[in-house]
């Protein structure tokens, strides 16, 4: 079609080739409509709409000059790619955005052909695009571009700039854009985004400088082979005469740049001229987050995932009912200013959510001791091993599924080192919409067989509280709390702290038929389950185990010695978290229990609301209480005899040995 008959020129597009028919005057009034339609949607369906706003230029030029899905696009972090869905046939399914069974907030080639690759968590953009232009290359594929586009905020990711560094090594025709809004989620942070703030350059020098490369490979006077070293004379000169090095060149990639991410026409030119010039290039844009909705134009960081508002007014929709519980991330940012306010020496981490995780108390109580690193999770974790060695003691906070970006940094820079720092990880177990990216459950089975820590998780507010001080005091390692995202339990959180003995969990409920243990806030479900239980005169015992590691071994021998039965409740894989752990330990001191474990299964859990996933998962509370009936009419079971914990333990030693013999 050369022009769309209907009043919506967006209701004409259900793919990118539909879009490629329009002429490219009528581009700007499809921005317009996306736009429109982007913050129509999250007004009643809440979900990521500053940068989505930003990117809508920029994604009808994409999809406008290549030849998508053949050609790929490479979101990073996927907050930015709202409109990319909706011009890849999701336009009517993106009202069941984040939703239970509908299409998911992130980039998921699962779910669409036009999704290269996944995009959950930030600066992978590069390095995958990276591979996806090689592999065009050794297939003789060289005709089909591949773009990746990776924000300011991604680009203080050390990942990214591995992809960056390699980029040059090998052939590849990969094409980097450069989505600079001077904004993450909080404030950008760091010298990178200040560099990028600040960098300019010559539109006619790059422009004669193609020119004359094109006429010099006419002339048969350069060749690919010679290419590298003169764009690196090309690099000098240039620097030279801006008096400005600029980085991307110091890695051997093409630099254009910086225009307007809003100028629809423009970017489809700037594509058009750019897209056949042979190795890595980087386009940066500058764009505004929120662009075209005033309110979010003015506070990115508040309208980042807003929630429910009304789109004529900008008044964000709240329903705050009266002695509702805190939400656990503002108990710890409150609590840690106290902690600050006793002792100089603590002091706070996080890279780039002070206020997702209420760091923002601490850094305006106590600026100079609070640091925002950045999207940078291993460097955080170094960082704050760092500040430990000297003699501070650091609250490094980092979102569970974020933290396994930092594995290694935890296991090489803290644990063997045993330094004293806080780790604490926020959004842990299932999240809810954002997903399986998202999703903060390898935690306890990742971090349980790394010598030294201190794994441990509240049951409520109280409970992190004095989690949060007994890590204060643990001079001998590193202490690891997790706790989940949301609201806590209780309408008044705040206590008089204590220490909490690490290895040494709690009985909350007696009982003599079944045994449940669990760990952390889903307790609570655990506790409705065996309320619902009481008419049904059944005898459940419920134990908070409270630490991961050191597990409470006293509360395991009391247990194996009394119940044929026993249920684990934990909001985490099943598969090495605590239920793992209460069965290597029923098994290597001889007792015959029964062990049904209950939490996330083997799999990647979707999208949907954390009552939803619970349910999913079964860890609601009526689950629960299906599966220890199940587990009460089980025939067969007796309970061990009764041991001393001492004459269990050299049972079964003893055993082993004969075993071995």
């Amino acid at each position: 079609m050369d022009t769309c008959n209907q009043e919506s020129l967006l209701e004409c597009i259900n793919s990118p080739a539909d879009l490629r028919k329009l002429p490219v005057k009528q581009l700007e009034q499809v921005c317009v409509e996306l736009r429109q339609y982007i913050i129509h949607v999250l007004s009643e369906n809440p979900g990521h709409l500053g940068a989505s706003l930003g990117t809508v230029e920029l994604t009808v030029a994409l999809h406008y000059v290549f030849n998508t899905p053949d050609d790929r696009i490479v979101w990073d972090v996927g907050h930015q790619a709202y409109g990319h869905k909706i011009l890849t046939g999701r336009r009517e399914a993106f009202q069941t955005l984040r939703r239970f069974k509908g299409i998911s907030g992130f980039p998921n080639p699962a779910e669409s052909k036009y999704d290269a690759f996944i995009a959950g968590h930030a600066s992978n953009s590069i390095s995958a695009a990276l591979g996806m232009s090689v592999a065009f290359q050794l297939e003789g594929r060289a005709d089909r571009h591949v773009v990746a586009v990776i924000g300011d905020g991604a680009m203080t990711g050390g990942l990214a700039y591995e992809g960056l560094n390699n980029a040059s090594i090998n052939p590849n025709n990969l094409l980097i854009i450069l989505n600079d809004n001077d904004m993450a989620i909080d404030q950008n942070v760091g010298g990178i985004s200040r560099y990028l703030v600040n960098i300019t350059t010559s539109h006619a020098y790059n422009k004669l400088r193609y020119d004359v490369y094109r006429q010099l490979r006419k002339m048969n006077l350069i060749s690919e082979n010679r290419r590298e070293n003169i764009l690196r004379f090309n690099n000098s000169l240039k620097a030279l005469i801006n008096r400005q090095h600029n980085l991307f060149e110091g890695f051997s990639i093409r630099y254009f740049g910086p225009v307007d991410g809003h100028d629809v026409k423009d970017l489809v030119q700037k594509l058009n001229d750019i897209k056949a010039l042979q190795g890595p290039k980087l386009l940066h844009i500058k764009t505004a987050k929120g662009k075209g909705f005033k309110p979010a134009e003015r506070s990115a960081t508040e309208w980042h995932a807003p929630g429910r508002f009304n789109k004529e007014t900008g008044e964000r929709i709240r329903v705050k009912q009266l002695n509702e519980p805190q939400f656990y991330q503002d108990v710890f940012g409150h609590t840690l200013v106290e902690l600050a306010e006793k002792d100089e020496r603590v002091v706070g981490v996080t890279p780039a959510m002070p206020t997702g995780c209420s760091m923002n108390f601490l850094m305006k109580a106590f600026p100079r001791r609070a640091f925002d690193v950045g999207i940078a999770e291993g460097h955080a974790v170094t960082f704050s091993a760092g500040l430990a060695k000297e003699g501070l003691i650091p609250f490094c906070n980092i979102y569970s599924s974020f933290m396994q970006r930092a594995y290694d940094q935890v296991i090489h820079d803290v644990a063997l080192q045993k330094l004293h720092l806080v780790l604490c990880l926020d959004r842990a177990g299932l999240v809810g919409e954002d997903g399986a990216t998202h999703h903060g459950v390898f935690d306890l089975a990742c971090l349980r067989p790394v010598p030294g820590l201190t794994i441990a998780s509240p049951l409520n507010e109280l409970d992190l509280r004095n989690l949060m001080y007994t890590g204060y005091h643990a001079s001998s390692g590193p202490f690891v709390i997790r706790y989940p995202r949301g609201k806590g339990e209780l309408t008044h959180w705040h206590n008089e702290m204590r220490i909490l003995p690490p290895g040494k969990g709690r009985k909350l409920r007696e009982g003599t038929q079944v045994a449940v243990l669990s760990i952390g806030p889903i307790g609570n479900e655990a506790a409705k389950a065996i309320d619902l239980l009481e008419t049904e005169h059944l005898s459940v015992a419920h134990y908070d185990m409270i630490y991961l590691k050191p597990v409470d071994e006293d509360i395991l021998h009391e247990v194996g010695q009394r119940f044929a039965r026993i249920l684990t409740v934990e909001n985490g894989v099943v598969v090495g978290g605590l239920g793992s752990a209460v069965m290597e330990f029923m098994a290597g001191n001889g007792y015959p229990a029964c062990v049904k474990r209950i939490g996330v299964p083997d799999r990647f859990i979707e999208h949907g609301s954390v009552r939803e996933l619970h349910r999913l998962c079964g860890m609601d509370a009526a689950t629960l209480a299906d599966e220890i009936k199940a587990l009460v009419a089980l025939p067969g079971h007796r309970a061990a005899p009764f041991r001393e914990p001492s004459v269990q333990r050299n049972f079964a030693a003893s055993s082993v040995i004969n075993l071995l013999q």
